[in-house]
């Protein structure tokens, strides 16, 4: 499993993300973004997945994400009209398809399964 935070993220293009990531998964870990991917992010990411899924080798991925939120200004902000529309990503889990299952999605709690294989 491997937990990668905002500030690695960050450093990265949006296709170096994806690379990583794939890599990552290809290789049988599950990874956890602190900071989620955009819708944008996850429509790529699934759209590279499909063009590399081999039912020998490679089954796809699994994702779930936390829903962006709208920010939560404050009031003086929300009167001049400052980051207004403006949404926070939130943690996204990406795993392969054959060891990870999502159990059950609620607004702030993902369950999953995880299986090992012998």
């Amino acid at each position: 499993m491997s937990l990668v935070s905002r500030d690695k993220l960050s450093s990265f293009t949006t296709k170096e993300k994806m690379q990583y990531i794939l890599g990552k998964v290809r290789e049988g870990d599950i990874v956890i973004l602190e900071e989620g991917l955009d819708p944008e992010e996850e429509t790529k990411l699934i759209q590279s997945t499909m063009t590399e899924i081999d039912n020998e080798e490679f089954s796809g991925i699994e994702i779930e994400s936390y829903p962006s939120e709208e920010s939560r200004d404050s009031l003086f902000k929300k009167i001049l009209g400052i980051g207004k529309n403006k949404k926070r990503n939130r943690l996204t889990v990406v795993g392969p398809a054959d060891k990870l299952r999502t159990v059950k999605k609620k607004k702030d709690i993902i369950e999953a399964l995880v299986r090992i294989k012998d």
